[in-house]
């Protein structure tokens, strides 16, 4: 009420308190909702008590989970369940992994032609006061990283039909790489983006008979100075995620093992304020006509998703939108409700429209025939 100088807002918007801890509570609250923003994490703790209560009320979900193993697990669990009720459980749908999944949509939707493989590199850009990140999203990454083999085990169990490959297959870069469009170095990305753009390319294949892009995700790291640090940062990481005692000590000290990145404070409002991103997509396919059977790609496209700091600006523009279009777009949702990625509910909706209206802009940078 106070930064948005509406003294009166407290009084406008009715408050219902719950608790992860009370299902009865959560049964109270969802069925009071049509949709339910679920901001609560880790996830992997307490998200799936908030959906369980959610799909058991009828109230659809949009939460911003970016843990790949919590995702699918949902989706396993719930999808059915979800379709019965007719409710829509949409998760990733913050920064990770709403830019990256419907970026690829939309690069796709700007070729003329058939796209075939895209990379991303993301950019995040901080003002004269630096970077700092709160140590929730530090937490996400220590569970994710620690539970690698259950996730393995769930994907093998799933028994999915692999995705055909449309031209060539996308080669990996090198653990640290040098982008020349960038002028910089990259490393892989570690987020949800990869697992989220590749579950929807699987969905719009399997259901809408699209043609499915390839994809590989990167993160812009600067010069080889910060390479250096990353590198060390990295090892720390990896070493000790491997081991109960070594991810307590990460969770402890999150300041120390990230060299300063993450921290328990999270940014200040100085820091919010200078920070934005930018993700970058290089896409490559064929041209309308040209066969992917033996000819080389032949077109390229190059486009952009802009938008303010990534973790408390970009995200909340990037859920809210999402929840507004699930209540206003439902025309063209997938027609039953069920546990879907951000591009497979809204690939067909306005979602982008919305998000350029609200400060995460969508833009083609360059598109050229090889």
């Amino acid at each position: 009420a106070l930064k948005l100088g509406r003294p009166t807002l407290s009084s406008e918007v009715g408050i219902i308190i719950c608790d992860i801890a009370n299902p009865a509570s959560l049964d109270e609250m969802a069925k009071q909702a049509t949709v339910v923003l679920n901001c609560v994490g880790p996830y992997r703790f307490y998200g799936e008590p908030v959906i369980k209560a959610c799909i058991e009320n009828g109230a659809s979900c949009i939460d911003i989970s970016g843990e790949p193993q919590f995702l699918e697990l949902m989706q396993l669990k719930y999808h059915e369940k979800a379709a019965d009720k007719g409710v829509y459980i949409i998760g990733s749908s913050g920064f990770d992994s709403i830019p990256a999944d419907l970026g690829v949509i939309y690069t796709r939707n700007k070729m003329n032609g058939t796209l075939t493989a895209v990379e991303s590199f993301l950019t995040i850009h901080s003002g004269p006061e630096g970077l700092s990140i709160h140590d929730g999203t530090w937490k996400s990454a220590i569970y994710g990283f620690g539970d690698q083999s259950n996730l393995r085990k769930l994907r093998n169990a799933s028994n999915l039909k692999p995705v055909p490959l449309v031209g060539p297959k996308l080669k990996r870069r090198w653990p640290i790489s040098y982008c020349r469009e960038l002028k910089g170095y990259s490393i892989p990305f570690m987020g949800s983006d990869v697992s989220v753009v590749r579950r929807t390319q699987r969905y719009l294949y399997e259901n809408l008979e699209e043609s499915p892009v390839q994809y590989a995700a990167y993160v812009t790291v600067g010069g080889i100075t910060s390479v250096i640090k990353l590198m060390f940062a990295g090892l720390f990481f990896l070493f000790f995620v491997r081991f109960g005692i070594g991810r307590q000590l990460l969770i402890k000290f999150p300041w120390f093992f990230s060299f300063g990145y993450f921290s328990k404070q999270g940014p200040t409002q100085k820091q919010i304020d200078a920070a934005s991103f930018t993700l970058t997509f290089f896409g490559q396919g064929y041209s309308q006509g040209t066969g992917a059977d033996k000819n080389k790609p032949n077109i390229k496209i190059c486009t952009q998703v802009k938008g303010p700091e990534a973790g408390y600006v970009a995200t909340p523009i990037a859920m809210v939108q999402a929840a507004l279009t699930l209540l206003s777009d439902a025309s063209h949702l997938p027609k039953a409700g069920g546990v879907f990625t951000p591009g497979a509910a809204f690939s067909k909706t306005k979602l982008i429209d919305r998000l350029n209206k609200h400060g995460i802009e969508f833009s083609v940078i360059s598109s050229s025939e090889v």
